[in-house]
């Protein structure tokens, strides 16, 4: 990997302008109130919080499961799936350098928008998080479609520009019956 391009710090606060309107948005369309939200356990980081485990490239985020347990506690039941959204500001970055028609606060919101929807789905046991590539491929065509539904009606600048640069996984989606 070249150098890593990292969010400044007006990038960092559209980043947490996207998530709280994501966690909204996606809260609304599955009808969580903000105690379920809570549970839900995630957490959305940038480059700069990541482990170098963590980081990838050729994709905009990607979630880790984590399990987390209490301290002194022996049996594996006692431990809750922790899904920690990892944005890799390099990759989005550069999607936004060469495609100057994306804006940044509409496609953070499309990234942030989808990957909590895979947390939604993985906690209400409606995908399972360790699958075969054929199943990752057919959850993630899943994803996208949700997340252009949601997103779809919204009113905001460059929101249409997002919703075009995903197109193709729309459309290929169309095919596949959502849970």
């Amino acid at each position: 990997m070249n150098q890593l391009k990292y969010f400044n710090p007006a990038q960092l606060e559209t980043v947490t302008r996207a998530v709280e309107m994501a966690e909204e948005l996606v809260s609304n369309y599955y009808k969580l109130s903000s105690s379920q939200l809570g549970r839900l356990n995630y957490d959305v980081r940038t480059l700069s919080d990541l482990s170098p485990a963590e980081v990838v490239s050729g994709h905009f985020a990607q979630i880790v499961k984590y399990k987390l347990k209490k301290k002194d506690v022996l049996r594996e039941t006692e431990a809750n799936d922790f899904y920690k959204i990892c944005l890799q500001d390099h990759s989005i970055i550069d999607a936004l350098e060469k495609h100057p028609d994306l804006e940044l606060m509409a496609f953070l919101l499309y990234i942030v928008c989808h990957e909590l929807i895979h947390v939604v789905r993985f906690r209400r046991f409606l995908q399972q998080f360790n699958v075969s590539a054929e199943e990752k491929l057919a959850e993630e065509r899943r994803v996208h479609a949700k997340t252009t539904e949601i997103l779809s009606d919204l009113s905001l600048t460059g929101i249409e520009a997002v919703l075009s640069f995903y197109e193709n996984w729309r459309e290929t989606s169309q095919n596949l019956e959502a849970p």
